[in-house]
């Protein structure tokens, strides 16, 4: 079994896999009679075909270190997280090597982080930290398979960071 040590998610470290969703630097404007910031348009969504849906998604948390095998990817749409507590989550992500999954690196949100995965980008399952595990999700709605698994023939093991 293979370790692998999570790493505090940021817009540097995540810019191969997606963007980080959060409200860092100024926000972009003031709207609401000057009560509320906007941090504009800070996920880039990609649907081949179909259209763009809000989910919710409810999840069993997981405790680490987190051992898994299986990761997924959505080759005709971007998938964006939002979680719906303020309490951090894991988000495993792996690099493509020719149709297949390469070694797998962790990060760990912060409170207020959401992350929007590329289309195609081998990400783990979701993978909250405490309960209720409540996220909003947006992805492809539409006609066709855009899922893609992959087991690895071994399992890795997650550690939080020191």
């Amino acid at each position: 079994m293979t370790r692998i040590t999570a790493e505090p998610l940021s817009p540097e470290g995540f810019a191969d896999y997606g963007q980080v969703i959060d409200c860092s630097g100024a926000p972009d404007k003031i709207i609401n009679d000057g009560r509320c910031g906007r941090y504009h348009d800070r996920a880039a969504l990609d649907f081949v075909g179909g259209r763009a849906g809000v989910s919710l998604f409810r999840s069993d948390p997981v405790a680490l270190p987190y051992s898994f095998d299986l990761v997924e990817r959505h080759p005709d749409g971007s998938q964006a997280f939002l979680p719906m507590t303020e309490h951090p989550f894991l988000v495993i992500v792996a690099p493509d090597l020719g149709g297949h999954p390469g070694r797998p690196r962790a990060f760990l949100t912060t409170p207020g982080q959401g992350i929007n995965f590329f289309r195609s980008t081998w990400h783990g399952v979701l993978t909250p930290l405490h309960e209720p595990g409540l996220f909003a999700v947006v992805d492809r709605i539409g006609i066709g398979e855009n899922l893609e698994e992959f087991r690895y023939p071994d399992r890795f093991t997650i550690d939080p960071p020191p």
